[in-house]
């Protein structure tokens, strides 16, 4: 054949062969199985029909990441997960280079090679699924067509799965289960992680949230999530442990109050969120990761330009009590102190404040050069949560006469609370809220959360996500202050890899407590709350310092606080073990943030290498075995290359 074509048209044939070089050189069909390859070749996903059901698995530098995992959809219009066809195949490439000023790195450039497979069930219904490799990153997502006249479907049920070698461990958050908790409004992602547990360990009811991370021994590390989860569909979890693999489970039906739909409800053709798998030898991809952001658009432009920045916040320590117009001025004198451009003003605010002294506190505020966050309780019927305002966020006409008097007010921000789960009906409200807000240029902090998902560069306005075992429990519980340091060494890992994360950090007060006296001790460094600061990343920082710091905490720790920036141009991860310690790297501007903790009990010695540093005399922040907290100027080596100390429970900073 090729004779004959070579014979009546060589230009076919030149193309033939060009396209032929193409196919082999990003994806390749051998049999049954259609593969593509990352960028650099490293990593390689297969795709197959295996006895009528679809599978997938994934290779890095020739060693296994996933074994034959399930793929799929089950809809109420038609079974995508057996009995099924491969129809055929199509590749091409995609390349972005995006500005993204709130996640940890400021300009992306991302590379990838595309594989659209499509299938078609026992019914000849077809559906197609498209897998985008970067290097040390797959994001799949599943394309509906419509069916003929069916424009409508529901997604009951996802038989994706993740099939691990059986010798991987686990770093995995358990779902909460729904309406439990607090005025029964879990879940909301604040459960803590069991580090490097076997496999037949995770046995949780109701799954585990995303992210995950695993641990295949020497041969990598691998990072679950989701990303790009709009109003448009449901967001999801792993599953336990069973039958040798993990799947992705949709929200218990009992979430949100038992209202609306577990599955995703979509309009045809349309397509499901993100599955993104992250993997590399060495924990470096998975810190410096931005895939949740590289598969996904700008859902709608910002209003105005909005203002990343730091904060005070009296609720953190003080409580409800210093919901009072007094406490509140001593909380904008303590920002304008600190030169930091916001306050929270928290829950209960409205009765206990008022309006009309909000607006003068507002003003106040701003003579200070002082901005304004206010927090809402996002309920009307979710949950049992009951702090107010109340009732104000839930339905479009209140929460655009709520915004109307915020944006006349003179208000920057809300913290937004007490959401009711993950089915899409929350979701949608979500959505509606970032929105509303942009309409009337106020930025949002969502507590009481879920992940976020992308949500960064899809909603202009949309400034983090708590999600996270945050402060406000390290004042409530003492098991949770005996782990701080080993929760703070997971984050850069796992929880803060994906997503921003407002955890409320910076707690200097040795008790936290109002009094600062005998009561809730805190057992973590003053240098290791200094690290949180940097290690932590999320656009906007609500701090936990008190009016009280300004005197009796060193002038040092605090001239740091005053300078210190929450937006990032460059993240590097240097060193770490999640739940042992971790050091990261992160740069604004000229300017570079060495930042590590120990949550050992022993003291860590490390040589840390730092080419970015190499030669320079730098600004270290440390602890003395005392725990005494100093600062001091050291030398990088020539060659980059920096030994250090880390107390137990303490952490360090470096910055040039």
């Amino acid at each position: 054949m090729f004779t004959q074509i070579l014979n009546n048209n060589k230009k076919t044939m030149k193309k033939l062969i060009i396209f032929c070089c193409f196919i082999i050189s990003s994806a390749v069909s051998s049999q049954n199985t259609i593969s593509v390859s990352s960028p650099d070749g490293n990593l390689v996903v297969n795709v197959l029909v295996k006895n009528g059901k679809p599978v997938y698995s994934i290779t890095y530098k020739g060693g296994i990441v996933l074994e034959d995992s399930p793929l799929g959809l089950i809809t109420n219009a038609g079974d995508f997960s057996t009995n099924m066809v491969f129809e055929n195949s199509s590749i091409a490439k995609v390349k972005e280079d995006y500005t993204q000023t709130k996640i940890k790195q400021s300009k992306v450039s991302y590379n990838a090679n595309t594989l659209n497979c499509s299938f078609t069930n026992a019914q000849k219904q077809k559906i197609a699924i498209l897998f985008q490799v970067s290097n040390n990153n797959v994001a799949f997502r599943y394309e509906i067509p419509a069916w003929g006249d069916t424009k409508v479907c529901v997604v009951t049920e996802e038989t994706t799965g993740y099939k691990f070698t059986s010798t991987a461990t686990t770093f995995l958050s358990p779902m909460m289960q729904a309406m439990t908790g607090f005025a029964r409004t879990a879940p909301s992602y604040e459960s803590g992680y069991e580090a490097d547990a076997p496999l037949d360990k995770n046995k949780a009811a109701d799954g585990y949230v995303f992210p995950g991370l695993f641990h295949l021994g020497d041969k990598a590390w691998v990072l679950l999530s989701e990303t790009g989860v709009s109003s448009l569909y449901t967001a999801s979890h792993l599953s336990g442990y069973k039958d040798g693999l993990y799947t992705v489970e949709y929200p218990n039906p009992k979430q949100n109050n038992g209202f609306g739909s577990s599955g995703g409800q979509i309009g045809l053709p349309g397509v499901t969120p993100w599955r993104t798998i992250t993997v590399g030898e060495t924990l470096k991809p998975i810190v410096e990761t931005t895939i949740p952001f590289d598969v996904v658009k700008p859902l709608y432009k910002p209003s105005q330009e909005y203002k990343m920045g730091r904060g005070s916040w009296s609720w953190i320590v003080w409580q409800d009590n210093s919901m009072n117009y007094e406490d509140q001025v001593k909380y904008i004198d303590l920002a304008a102190a600190m030169n930091f451009e916001y306050i929270l003003i928290d829950a209960w605010w409205d009765e206990r404040i008022g309006y009309e002294k909000m607006k003068e506190l507002i003003k106040y505020a701003k003579s200070k050069n002082v901005e304004v966050f206010l927090w809402y309780n996002s309920n009307g019927a979710v949950n049992d949560a009951f702090m107010t305002p109340l009732n104000k966020m839930n339905t479009a006409i209140a929460r655009k006469n709520e915004m109307k008097w915020l944006k006349e007010a003179g208000v920057k921000g809300l913290k937004v609370d007490f959401f009711g789960g993950d089915k899409q009906e929350t979701m949608k409200l979500y959505e509606d809220v970032l929105s509303d807000a942009n309409d009337y240029g106020l930025m949002i902090i969502f507590h009481g959360a879920t992940l976020p998902r992308g949500w960064e560069k899809m909603y202009p306005n949309y400034m983090g996500s708590e999600a996270v075992l945050a402060s406000e429990m390290l004042i409530f519980s003492q098991d949770v202050r005996d782990k701080e340091a080993y929760f703070a060494s997971l984050h850069p890992f796992i929880r803060n890899a994906v997503g921003s994360m407002e955890f409320g950090g910076v707690l200097l007060n040795k008790y936290l407590n109002k009094g600062n006296a005998k009561g809730q001790e805190r057992l973590t460094t003053d240098a290791f709350q200094l690290a949180t600061a940097v290690l932590f990343q999320n656009p906007v920082q609500m701090f936990g310092l008190t009016p009280n710091n300004l005197t009796e905490v060193p002038a040092f720790e605090l001239d740091f606080l005053k300078k210190i920036p929450t937006t990032w141009d460059e993240t590097v991860f240097i060193d770490g073990y999640p739940g042992k310690y971790s050091v990261v790297a992160r740069r604004h501007g000229q300017k570079w943030y060495v930042a590590g903790v120990n949550a050992e009990k022993t003291a860590k010695k490390l040589k840390l290498n730092l080419p970015m540093l190499a030669g320079q005399s730098i600004t270290m922040y440390n602890d003395k075995d005392t725990k005494e907290t100093y600062t001091t100027s050291v030398k990088v080596s020539k060659k980059g290359e920096l030994s250090i100390t880390i107390q137990p429970n303490g952490g360090f900073v470096l910055t040039n």
